[in-house]
């Protein structure tokens, strides 16, 4: 079984956010398990798209309390850890698919990529040598569960 990590910002527009989702679907479809930092925005829609579509999706919290988790994470980790939990996603993952985003998940592809793990992109926000481009969520997740 292969573990993907979904990273992105904490909050997304509509159409990042359905691009997402349609990502979470796509893991779900593969047998894939997603991991993510298990709060809002792109986290929330991927970890949304995969519960839909009978998937499993891991919330690695910063925070001490499993609550504050979105309502579609089958399991939440509260590691009190704060941004330092990043680690932690990309350490819990096979490889990483990185939806658009922010400086958390610039910080989280290039611990990836520093780890040896790939890094499959989707709308960048970042040009990173090492990273690979997907140009759609079903891509994207036929590139990660490839041999």
């Amino acid at each position: 079984m292969i573990y993907i990590g979904v990273v992105g910002a904490g909050r997304c527009d509509a159409a990042t956010g359905q691009l997402a989702r349609a990502l979470g679907r796509e893991i779900a479809r593969s047998g894939a398990i997603l991991i993510c930092g298990g709060l809002g925005g792109v986290m929330e829609e991927a970890c949304r798209g995969c519960r839909e579509s009978g998937g499993v999706a891991l919330g690695i919290l910063p925070g001490s309390n499993r609550g504050e988790a979105n309502a579609y994470v089958s399991y939440a980790l509260a590691t009190g850890m704060g941004e330092m939990r990043n680690f932690l996603v990309v350490r819990c993952s096979d490889l990483l698919i990185a939806v658009a985003g922010e400086y958390g998940t610039l910080s989280e592809i290039a611990i990836a990529l520093k780890e040896g793990k790939r890094v499959i992109a989707l709308q960048p926000s970042f040009e990173i040598p090492g990273m690979e481009i997907a140009s759609s969520p079903r891509e994207a997740v036929l590139m990660a569960i490839k041999p």
